[in-house]
């Protein structure tokens, strides 16, 4: 079971952006989200290798963790979108960054 952030030590702080943002696809989930809203299955098809099961869970914990808003339409067929809130968005530069070192440890790594 996930520990509260709040509940984490003081010095833990990167432990407690690691919980919030960790694991195999969240980041992956963000850096989509920061081009704009998106559906489901736009993040489905984005990310084929990932499980419908694991994409929802994902969601749910960013969504629980405050960084990612879910807006239901009342419309026929039901319309859902995920977007990035403030806090989300804080996260922007600092997904930038990571991203331009992927790239570079690419780089280096290569023969």
């Amino acid at each position: 079971m996930r520990e509260n952030v709040s509940e984490m030590p003081e010095y833990c702080t990167v432990e407690a952006a690691m919980e919030v943002v960790g694991g195999k696809w969240k980041m992956a989930i963000l850096n989509y989200l920061t081009e704009g809203p998106r559906r489901f299955g736009e993040l489905k098809r984005a990310l084929p290798s990932i499980t419908q099961r694991m994409l929802t869970r994902q969601l749910r914990e960013l969504e629980a963790d405050g960084i990612v808003l879910r807006t239901v339409y009342a419309q026929v067929p039901p319309k859902v979108e995920y977007s990035l809130t403030a806090i989300g968005k804080s996260l922007e530069d600092i997904l930038k960054r990571l991203e331009e070192w992927g790239a570079w440890y690419r780089e280096q790594r290569l023969p």
